[in-house]
């Protein structure tokens, strides 16, 4: 069995096409069946007669076909599983790849990879994990070069209109600026095809200034890939961006126009919105809140409490865009200030520490709730704590839950959501989790590893096990049921 990864602050390593190993001339590897598009998470080698309970998802498997006695039926597992495509290794087994295998995976649509001879899997691996370094290294660079292009595009005499078109160049595609109303303010870059712009107006409408609306979405539109920004700066306006592909690194590149778009648009902002700036500015320099409270309205408010970012001068910036306020002080660490109703989520990169709402008079409070919560948050590694003065009672609503959710569980696949929702309904334990799943308890405790991992938090830690089961409920749209500890050890 592979050794399960360890915890880390790094990021994982971005997939690799199969077309890039194929593209290997010193492996020899040929495509049989299948699509060479799909990504490739890590290799596994195994000649089980049915590896579905030893996959995580997302592998190049591995295999001679020694005990290859079904070739539809093991096909059909390996999708199950989740794998995204199958090396068949020729001799000593067989001498060519089983030309039912073949037709399996054809029409099962799982790429199948022929081996040959010279070639040791261990090489095949060797030559993913270059392509995974390689690909880090690229986005990195990319990223960078990017941010130096916005950065130019936002000192120039039409700063907005030069943002979006490095922003188009940089992703190849179109970015489109839309006022309040969803009304196009701005665009450049290559022209898309109506439906496509149709559908990226309608999904800058979702996110925006409204209570609870999300800070970005995305989504699929006249053959493109689509995605919206909200724009920090309180005027309703959001970032369009449409490309034929995502790739990794696009959302940081847009992330850092945002904020420059949100710092280049914050003069037009509303007499209100400058206002409540200037109130935060005394708060921040020891006024009486009681004098600040008119500017403030009634509230209540929620401070939040942040530390991360990558290192830029734009990392405070992008989170206030991000959570949807103009109102931060950089720090460290750094303070937010959101209006009501605004929904707080956790944001990659970032630890946050949230207070309960208050109004003007009880800020000082809850600026010393969120940095209880920050600490708290600090010391279980868990990426956003809130403060809870009622226990259950201040639980968030379903829609933020549900937010916080999909953000907290990203990372799992389905197969691995699911063994983690069976393991924490009975309590953690092995045993009776391989007999709910059917399969070996020695594959509970890998695949618990490998989402610990994932996940980077300890699930020893009672909080960390509670806020997931929670997060399971919230994000499956439905009621979560008995928690862990409950005693009744019913499946979630």
């Amino acid at each position: 069995m592979p050794v399960p990864e360890p915890a880390s602050a790094t990021p994982p390593a971005p997939p690799v096409r199969l077309a890039a190993l194929l593209a290997r001339e010193e492996l020899g590897l040929r495509l049989l069946a299948g699509s060479a598009e799909v990504s490739l998470h890590w290799v596994h080698t195994s000649e089980m007669a049915d590896p579905y309970p030893y996959l995580l998802g997302g592998e190049l498997l591995m295999t001679a076909g020694v005990q290859l006695t079904d070739p539809a039926r093991y096909v059909e597992r390996v999708v199950e599983a989740g794998a995204a495509a199958l090396g068949f290794g020729v001799t000593p087994v067989y001498d060519t790849v089983p030309a039912a295998l073949v037709e399996a995976c054809e029409r099962l649509g799982l790429p199948l990879i022929e081996v040959p001879p010279r070639t040791p899997f261990t090489a095949v691996a060797r030559a993913l994990w270059r392509l995974m370094a390689e690909a880090r290294l690229h986005e990195l660079r990319r990223v960078s070069e990017a941010q130096q292009s916005l950065a130019t595009a936002a000192a120039r005499p039409a700063p907005v209109p030069a943002v979006l078109g490095a922003l188009a160049s940089r992703l190849g595609g179109r970015a489109v600026l839309f006022g309040p109303g969803g009304t196009e303010s701005a665009a450049a870059g290559r022209p898309v095809p109506p439906e496509a712009a149709r559908a990226l107006a309608d999904l800058a409408g979702v996110v925006g200034p409204r209570p609870g609306g999300p800070a970005s979405a995305s989504g699929d539109g006249g053959g493109l890939r689509l995605a919206a920004y909200a724009l920090g700066g309180g005027d309703g306006l959001t970032l369009g961006v449409a490309t034929e592909r995502r790739e990794p690194g696009d959302h940081t590149i847009a992330g850092v126009a945002v904020v420059l778009l949100s710092l280049l648009t914050a003069p037009h902002r509303g007499a209100d919105v400058t206002a409540r700036d200037t109130a935060l500015v005394r708060l921040l320099l020891g006024a009486d809140p009681a004098e600040a409270a008119g500017a403030l309205g009634p509230g209540p408010w929620t401070v939040v409490h942040a530390r991360g970012g990558d290192g830029t001068p734009f990392a405070a910036a992008a989170l206030a865009a991000a959570l949807g306020t103009p109102l931060a002080d950089p720090g460290p660490p750094v303070r937010l200030l959101l209006p009501s109703g605004t929904a707080v989520a956790a944001q990659p990169g970032w630890t946050l520490g949230v207070s309960a709402p208050a109004g003007p008079d009880a800020l000082p409070a809850a600026d010393a709730q969120a940095a209880r919560a920050l600490r708290r948050a600090e010391a279980t590694r868990a990426p956003l704590v809130r403060h809870r003065a009622q226990g259950l009672a201040g639980l968030v609503d379903p829609a933020e839950a549900a937010a916080h959710a999909r953000v907290v569980l990203a990372p799992l696949s389905p197969v691995q959501a699911e063994t983690l929702r069976t393991w924490l309904s009975l309590h953690g334990s092995w045993d009776r989790t391989a007999v709910a799943l059917d399969i070996h308890r020695n594959t509970v405790r890998q695949r618990i590893a490998r989402i610990a991992a994932l996940l980077e938090r300890d699930l020893d830690d009672p909080d960390v096990r509670m806020e997931l089961w929670f997060a399971l409920g919230a994000g499956s749209g439905t009621d979560s049921g008995p928690g862990p500890g409950t005693g009744t050890g019913a499946r979630g």
